[in-house]
Parts: C-alpha cells; structure tokens; sequence
C-alpha cells in the first residue's frame, strides 16, 4: 500500500470512530443557541448557561428536589401531624395513650379499620431516657415503630410475646445497651417513637378494657410505675393526614432538628439545604423558597395520589383478572429492597395509610392481616360517590377471625363522611343470601329493595376507594383459590 492510500484509509478509519462515537453518545449540546428540553426557554453561550438560563435552572432544581423531597417524608410527616394535632387539639401528654373506639374517633386517621378499637402513644424519649411499654394479655395486636414508620418489633398475637402479654423495653439512638431480665429490648433509631395497637376480641367490652390495660413509662420508674393516662377524642373531628403548604416543611424541619441524621437520608437532606431546611438550624426560608416549597407540596401529593391510587408496580394484582391490588405492597417491613430503598412502594402505602407490620404484611397463615384496595370498578373506572356499586362476597371468607370491608374519601384518606358507619363486616350485622354470600351496596341512596344493613353510604362529587381485609387469612388465600367479585356499578332502570 502507497503512503498516500495508507493515510486516506487510516483518515477514513478514524473519522468512522468518531462518528460511531457521537452517535453513541447521542446529540451533543451546541455551543450556542437554545436547548430543547422540556425546561422552556434554555440557552448556552460558547458551552456556558446565559444568567437567565442559570437562575431558571436553579429553580427547577430547587422545584424538583422538593417534589422527591415531599415523597421521601410521608412516612415521618404522616406521624408527625398525628402527633402534633392530637397534642393540640385532646391535649396528649408524652406518656399518654389515645383510645379510638368508634369509627367517629378514627375520623381524622388514615385507613383505619372501622370494626375494632385501637390505642396509641407518640412518646419522645428526649427527657425519658428508655421506655417500657406494657402489652396486656389477651387479642391484641400491632407493634412499636421509630418515627419513620419501621418496626421495632410487632406485638400480642404476632409479636414475641404471642399475646400472652409481656414487657417491651425501648432504647433509644444514644442510650447504652441493657438487657435486663423479663424484658423484650428494642433500639429506636428516631428519639420519637410510635406505640400502635389494637384489640381483636370481638366482645367490645373485653376489648375495651384490654385497650385501657396498655401502659407506657419510663424504664427509670419500672418499680413504681403509674397507670397510663387514656384520652379518648369523644368523636371530636381531628386530622392525620400529612399536612400542607408550609406547614409541611415546617415539620419537617422540625422533626429533623429533633432526631439524629440516618446514613440513608444524607443526599436528600443535602438536596434540602438550598431550600432552608437545615439540620441545627431554624426554618426561615425566603419568599422565593417558600413559593418554590408551596408548589411542590401540591404537585408531590399529586404524584403521591397518583402513585397510591393508579399504582404501576409488577406484581401488585391479586388475581390477574380483578382490579383488586395489594396495598401494603413493600418487600420488608423497614421499606428496603434487595438493592434499592422501595420509594414508590413506601410513598403509595404512606401516603394514604399509617403503620406497618409483620403481622401486617399478609404472610402467616391464620394470623396478622391482608390488606387488599380497589379504587376503580369492574371496567376501569374510578369509584365515584355518586353512583351506585354493589360486590358479591363469596361465602366462607377464608379468614381464622373476620373480614371486613371499608371505604375511604380519596382526598383525605380517612372514611367517607356521611355520619353513618363506613364498614360491613362478617362481625356486621349483614344479611346473607341463602348459599351463604353476601351482596354489599355503596351509593349516595339506598337501592330500592336493597337491605339497609348491607349498604354504606357515599357522598356525591367525592371519589372513593376501599379496603378489603382479611384478619387471619387462611390458605385459600395464600393459594389464590378464593377469589374476591369486582365492585360493579349498579345501573337505574
């Protein structure tokens, strides 16, 4: 080969990588000129962002890492304003329990069930030091969790004292290890705490006086300890949903300054610092960040409904053929996966529930809960209030206690708010048909010839979602052979 025929080829060569590059590499950016992007009006000079290119894009930065920021504290906001308003509003102590009896006190509460009671206590241990909580024998179950909704440990019928009752010791991030006798020892990682539980026994009475037996006090007091101080709400309108607009990041700054840095959270509370929220400092952001803080919370609860009610994880139908979902739908009880914290899973079952356990994660046969949700009918359309639904349960559930189905208000994750019970169950006083199933009905007015007793009321111009639970489910769950009906709308002749 001639000289000049080598160094044509050798060129031809070389210019083929480096197309082959750039084409692999996809559209560089120009030099000069404007940027197409879904980010309007972007533009460079000679590689640099203009001013008023830079500015736009340190908003939208700010904007979205409050938007993921907003995401990221469901979990810690859904208890904080728990906490915050139930101090407020009944004035409960920090060693105090709060009882919720009838579906009127759970009225401010995310997802709860209607059908039994339950009791709960917010204690931060900043002042306390270690805390004892007392779990009384008998039907009872639930658990005690750090603020971030991750469980120390279950208790009662799921948890290790396997409802004989017993002492659980909690210590806190800084506290120095113990382990003295008679005690279940746990560490809480947060310096607040959360104590949730309720009572199974299907007699109220009996349930009642087991949920007044729950006590918590400091470990420093284990000899002489009082009697815990129950408040009850007396159906008074409260609210524990996440709280919004500044408040939100007013909390939540809060809540940072109280509790120590987790190695999992040091990127988002670096994302956090440009928007004023600073651990060790107070919260007083400019009027750019506040407006930037604003509008995030209204888009992040938008991608939080969203995520909830319209979920895209694989797996996460029952049956391949219902609109049934499961709406607990996280791997493990402390939100991780095998090689990712599940933000999206936590973000749908945070966002309209509280709690987590593993008696609630659907898993043992005959003890714990299922939690399966239906936000849409048997077509695909969304429940709406105005209209008219009825479900065909089939006959022996398969459950060791009882089912039950409730329905929630879509925007505030609580019952749907007519006054009247928002739950049947197999404990309800239903009326079933003769082979033993039971047709259920869910609309603004009860459908002519329908029994009373089978129907539960919905508000016109609201949408509404459901829950169905199953409390001890049994195999034929677990082996998808029982099979729940879809909600189907109820035409008028």
């Amino acid at each position: 080969m001639t000289r000049n025929k080598f160094t044509k080829c050798f060129l031809s060569i070389s210019l083929a990588i480096v197309f082959s590059t750039n084409t692999s590499f996809g559209q560089r950016l120009p030099s000069s000129g404007p940027i197409q992007s879904r980010v309007s009006d972007l533009r460079l000079d000679n590689g640099y962002p203009t001013d008023k290119t830079s500015k736009k894009l340190y908003e939208e930065i700010d904007y979205q890492r409050a938007c993921q920021a907003y995401l990221w504290a469901l979990p810690l906001m859904g208890l904080r304003n728990m906490q915050l308003d139930l101090q407020s509003r009944f004035g409960l102590g920090n060693l105090d329990f709060i009882d919720f009896i009838s579906f009127q006190d759970k009225m401010g509460m995310l997802t709860p069930n209607a059908t039994t009671p339950y009791t709960m206590a917010y204690p931060n241990m900043k002042d306390t030091g270690p805390l004892v909580v007392e779990i009384p024998a008998g039907l009872t179950a639930g658990g005690i969790a750090d603020f971030w909704q991750r469980p120390l440990s279950d208790t009662g019928q799921t948890g290790p004292d396997k409802g004989a009752g017993g002492k659980y010791l909690i210590l806190g991030p800084n506290d120095p290890e113990m382990n003295p006798p008679g005690y279940f020892v746990l560490r809480s990682p947060t310096v607040n705490v959360w104590v949730a539980q309720r009572a199974l026994d299907a007699d109220p009475v009996k349930a009642k006086e087991t949920i007044a037996a729950f006590k918590v006090y400091p470990f420093k007091l284990k000899d002489s300890p009082s009697t815990s101080k129950h408040i009850s709400p007396n159906g008074k309108a409260w609210e524990g949903q996440q709280a919004t607009g500044l408040k939100f990041w007013q909390d939540l700054s809060n809540v940072i300054n109280e509790e120590p840095v987790h190695e999992r959270d040091r990127i988002m509370l670096g994302m956090l610092q440009p928007l004023g929220i600073k651990k060790g400092k107070p919260f007083n952001p400019t009027e750019q960040q506040k407006k930037i803080l604003i509008d995030a919370s209204k888009v992040g609860e938008l991608m939080a409904r969203t995520i909830a009610y319209d979920k895209r994880f694989d797996g996460v139908k029952v049956w391949p053929n219902r609109r049934w979902e499961t709406s607990l739908y996280l791997k493990e009880v402390n939100q991780e996966a095998k090689a990712y914290t599940q933000f999206d899973e936590r973000s749908s079952w945070f966002y309209e529930a509280i709690g987590v356990s593993e008696g609630m994660m659907g898993r043992t046969v005959g003890a714990g809960q299922v939690y399966l949700e239906a936000t849409k009918d048997n077509k695909g359309q969304w429940l709406q209030g105005g209209k008219t639904y009825t479900i065909h349960v089939p006959a022996n559930v398969p459950v060791a206690q009882f089912w039950s189905f409730t329905i929630y208000d879509n925007e505030t994750r609580s019952f749907v708010n007519t006054g009247t019970l928002p739950d049947r169950s197999s404990r309800s006083n239903i009326q079933k048909n003769a082979d033993g199933t039971v047709d259920l009905y869910f609309g603004p007015k009860l459908p002519a010839g329908k029994p009373e007793s089978n129907w539960i009321k919905t508000i016109p111009g609201r949408g509404w979602f459901s829950y169905f639970r199953l409390y001890g489910p049994l195999q034929a769950y677990f082996d998808r052979s029982f099979v729940l009906s879809d909600i189907v709308e109820l035409k008028s002749n």
